[in-house]
């Protein structure tokens, strides 16, 4: 399966919608959008996880590349929409303790 991303831009706000699988094959293309968002000084990215059904190792270090290059940039990360099985990943791994994870029906900050 692929990874569709779609971004969309809100003044400071950068909303990205992923839908697919994030593995080893599609890590590559979704690092390559998401870490020049974060670059700008005080931006707000918004990753909205609500169609993704699968994550590997690959692209759970994806994400802890984005919050390491959001954080240098004093940049805001939001995961939103997660289900259950995927949050699980991020709980197992401890990753839920430093991002920032919107459960569905909450408000992104």
């Amino acid at each position: 399966m692929n990874l569709d991303i779609r971004v969309e831009e809100l003044e400071s706000q950068k909303n990205v919608f992923l839908a697919g699988e994030i593995d080893t094959y599609t890590a590559p293309k979704l690092k390559e959008t998401l870490v020049p968002l974060t670059e700008g000084v005080g931006a707000e990215v918004v990753v909205d996880l609500s169609e993704v059904q699968y994550i590997d190792s690959t692209g759970l270090g994806v994400f802890v590349g984005v919050l390491k290059a959001s954080d240098s940039n004093d940049s805001t990360l939001t995961l939103v929409g997660m289900s259950e099985r995927i949050k699980r990943l991020f709980v197992i791994t401890g990753l839920d303790e430093v991002m920032n994870i919107v459960d569905r029906g909450e408000e992104a900050k």
